[in-house]
């Protein structure tokens, strides 16, 4: 760090790693729907209090879900959404995620079609 070297003994190294894992994976649940980051770099965007793997879709990071929504136009409905082993069900899971994430600067604006707004 800054030119600066340190050593670290077995033991810290392993803790420390441990650490960052912590530190890098989590989950956040919402109203309707959670993120989780993976400690290899994946997001999960599931339903919340959802088991099956149809209730979720894995991107390859955060940066991909990011890629996605900054693709996106300016008002969009579940239809816009299109990447890679996205259904239906899923589409619409990933828009109110959007909507429900506070990084992402867009809100509902109606539930039929699901549409939402970049602000």
């Amino acid at each position: 760090m800054d030119g600066e070297s340190h050593r670290l003994s077995e033991g810290a190294a392993r803790a420390l790693r441990a650490q960052l894992g912590e530190a890098l994976a989590r989950r956040r649940e919402f109203a309707h729907t959670a993120g989780e980051r993976r400690p290899d770099g994946s997001y999960v965007v599931a339903r919340r209090r959802a088991e099956s793997a149809g209730h979720r879709k894995v991107f390859d990071s955060l940066d991909a879900l990011w890629a996605l929504y900054e693709d996106l136009p300016r008002e969009f409905t579940a239809g816009d959404v299109e990447a890679a082993g996205l259904s239906g069900g899923r589409r619409h899971l990933v828009v109110r995620h959007l909507a429900e994430h506070p990084a992402f600067d867009c809100a509902l604006v109606a539930r039929q079609p699901l549409t939402a707004h970049k602000r």
